[in-house]
């Protein structure tokens, strides 16, 4: 029987991956994280073992259990292009500094990693598609503070990876590329920047709000449904004559390539599927901003982003099964069917 530790249950890739361990596996799934409003489903399930803590306070507790555990996915990070402009140093502080402690002790007590990279290290890259071991790195100057975030995931990367040539590091790095679904966001949040491009948009098309399309919503992302993304963290954690050892995997849905404009307008679209939402096309406003205008002036963006998931193919066995427009509707009835009492909305 494995036992799993995951930093950062209760975030969005966590909370599905405890879900789904524990309905699938006999794992024993070890825990940490500042809250638990995705979990509480499973909080008293015999075989979820839950601390609330944090990472840079909790040392001795996540130190004790990656010695106990077999896995460790330390799943904690900044992930927001906002706070990346507008608190740059509070993501390196998490994103690197806290969890090279983690990534340490894994190197010390000979443990498996599973860690996640990003889509956002190949930065500004002009490849198409984005190849795990050949595409080169590319960030903006140092004055677009947008890009600390890709640069601490890049260091991140290379530490381990180098962990893993010289000290033994059991190690696994997969790159989500625009992960999305139930649970990625609090949709119910009236504060514009405060989730990530899909839910965002969700948020203001549930409360009637105009959808803004920073500079003018051009740039193309490959967006993946989690239980899709779930299938392939499976495939990796079970490593299976250890193809996944020392290996670097884009995790992503090439055919879900679409605009951020085309997104919004298929958001809108397929709400207006949904009873008493017929006519959210009516009320819902589209405008365009300026990148520098909507996260301020240490944001950059880039054109498109598009994975070569051959390796995940080839040596996991794992490719995406859900198109755009299913996932966007199997998002939009989570939230819809669990909408917080005392919550309205625009169009119900």
């Amino acid at each position: 029987m494995k036992k799993i530790l995951i930093l950062g249950a209760n975030g969005f890739i966590g909370s599905h991956l405890s879900e789904y361990i524990l309905a699938n596996r006999d794992w024993e799934v070890y825990a940490m994280d500042i809250g638990s409003d995705k979990i509480t489903d499973f909080l008293k399930h015999p075989r979820f073992h839950f601390v609330e803590g944090d990472i840079t306070i909790n040392k001795e507790w996540i130190e004790y259990h990656v010695n106990k555990c077999d896995v460790i996915l330390p799943l904690v990070a900044i992930a927001n292009p906002a706070t990346y402009v507008r608190d740059p140093l509070s993501v390196f502080e998490l994103d690197f500094e806290a969890n090279l402690e983690i990534v340490r002790h894994c190197v010390r007590y000979k443990k498996r990693l599973v860690f996640p990279s990003t889509s956002e290290v190949y930065g500004m890259s002009m490849d198409n598609p984005y190849d795990e071991e050949e595409s080169l790195l590319v960030t903006g100057p140092i004055k677009k503070e947008r890009w600390i975030y890709s640069s601490s995931k890049q260091l991140m990367d290379r530490v381990i990876y180098a962990y893993g040539q010289h000290k033994g590091l059991d190690f696994t790095l997969f790159r989500p590329f625009n992960w999305f679904g139930p649970k990625l966001d609090n949709v119910w949040e009236s504060k514009e920047g405060s989730s990530r491009v899909a839910t965002q948009f969700l948020s203001n098309i549930f409360h009637g709000r105009e959808i803004i399309l920073v500079g003018g919503g051009t740039q193309r992302r490959c967006f993946l449904y989690i239980d899709d993304a779930i299938e392939a963290m499976m495939k990796i954690i079970e490593n299976k004559d250890g193809a996944a050892n020392g290996r670097i995997f884009n995790i992503g849905h090439p055919d879900n390539d679409v605009s951020i404009k085309e997104l919004a307008e298929l958001m809108i679209d397929v709400m207006g599927e949904f009873k008493g939402y017929e006519k959210v096309r009516d009320k819902v406003k589209i405008t365009i901003k300026s990148g520098e205008e909507h996260f301020g002036a240490g944001y950059q963006d880039l054109v498109a982003r598009v994975p070569k998931i051959d390796n995940a193919k080839n040596l996991l066995g794992w490719e995406p099964s859900t198109d755009i427009k299913t996932a966007i509707r199997k998002t939009i009835a989570y939230y819809q069917a669990n909408i917080p009492a005392g919550i309205k909305l625009a169009e119900s």
